[in-house]
């Protein structure tokens, strides 16, 4: 028994140092393929599962959406039957944060009766994989063609990694204001709302250097 222990010893010993420790100091990164793979995965949901069903299961705890009002979303589809036929999307465009954090994907939908465009937020969480935290929309007078390829844009990388903030408490909901940011800061976003259901998103990203606009997004309030 002594022998196998310094065997064991020796073998551990001789392993390289990058070998033995943990590689907690490696940034994350953006990987914003996993994202489009993501928002795949949830279309074929709705189709398979139903479409509230689809959506509270890809559901951050704190996620928002506009029906029209903004809403707490697990609040608003706890329950809620599935549509009878549920609508089709595909993601057209994403834009990550250096740190792959934050993903933003943009698309159309198709309904039985109408078809439009969508903005949706994503946040990594703790095991890896991505809910989303924001999802919006609104109609199109004409569909939206398919594009052959669905581009990929990553912000640029701060220039030196922020020690981390402690964690926050969960601001009050606030159904006329809604922000959020990547973990390091490259890409934030920001919704304000009206009691009617009209909202605007703005998205700044680091982009050449800078912070600069990435989306400015405007609904109006649905006709009465």
């Amino acid at each position: 028994m002594k022998r196998l222990i310094t065997f064991a010893l020796l073998a551990l010993a001789s392993m390289p140092v990058a070998a033995r420790e943990p590689r907690t100091h490696l940034r994350p990164a953006a990987n914003p393929s996993a994202v489009i793979a993501r928002e795949l995965e949830f279309s074929q949901a709705a189709q398979d599962k139903g479409q509230w069903t689809a959506f509270r299961e890809f559901a951050a705890k704190d996620a928002v959406m506009f029906v029209p009002q903004m809403v707490l979303a697990q609040g608003w589809l706890k329950d809620r039957p599935n549509p009878p036929v549920a609508v089709r999307w595909q993601p057209q465009e994403v834009w990550s944060s250096c740190d792959g954090s934050l993903v933003v994907s943009k698309g159309a939908w198709q309904g039985p009766k109408a078809s439009g465009w969508f903005t949706t937020i994503w946040q990594r969480h703790g095991d890896g994989g991505y809910k989303w935290v924001y999802d919006h929309g609104d109609t199109l007078q004409e569909a939206q063609p398919v594009p052959e390829m669905i581009p990929a844009h990553v912000a640029d990388c701060p220039a030196r990694r922020a020690p981390r903030a402690a964690k926050a408490a969960p601001a009050p909901f606030d159904p006329l204001r809604r922000s959020g940011r990547s973990d390091d800061g490259s890409l934030v976003w920001e919704v304000t709302a009206t009691a009617e259901g009209a909202h605007n998103l703005s998205i700044e990203w680091t982009h050449d250097g800078a912070t600069a606009p990435l989306l400015i997004e405007e609904v109006a309030a649905p006709e009465k």
